[in-house]
């Protein structure tokens, strides 16, 4: 699950860099999920290991950071697109691009991280 975790630390740090280019460096904020991208990144590393224990440390406390970055990737999203139609106006499409984007790679991830926590519990049974 380490390497798994790694490449979505890549996608999430590339969507962060985009969208922070994609605003002509002028809103830092879009570098949150380059952020959570680096927190996802570093807890790869520290998860490979050949320490069963520190494996599944890390591998909760990097799905704990997904699904902490997933619901405030869609509660921002959500905030933001309610905000704006209640002005009367239409949401940044860039930013809530980005959100979105955010939140789906967040909840992949979420998802394959507790396909593989079921799935290791499983083989350790039989």
């Amino acid at each position: 699950m380490a390497k798994v975790t790694l490449v979505f630390a890549v996608l999430l740090i590339v969507l962060g860099f985009v969208g922070y280019l994609g605003t002509g460096h002028q809103h830092p904020t879009a570098l949150i999920p380059a952020w959570f991208g680096v927190a996802l990144g570093f807890g790869g590393l520290l998860a490979i290991s050949p320490s069963e224990t520190r494996r599944k440390i890390f591998a909760h406390i990097n799905v704990t950071v997904g699904v902490i970055g997933f619901i405030g990737a869609i509660a921002s999203a959500l905030h933001e697109y309610g905000h704006a139609r209640s002005l009367g106006e239409s949401p940044d499409a860039k930013a809530l691009t980005a959100q979105l984007v955010m939140a789906g790679l967040l909840l992949i991830y979420v998802n394959l991280c507790v396909r593989s926590f079921i799935q290791t519990r499983k083989s350790r049974k039989e």
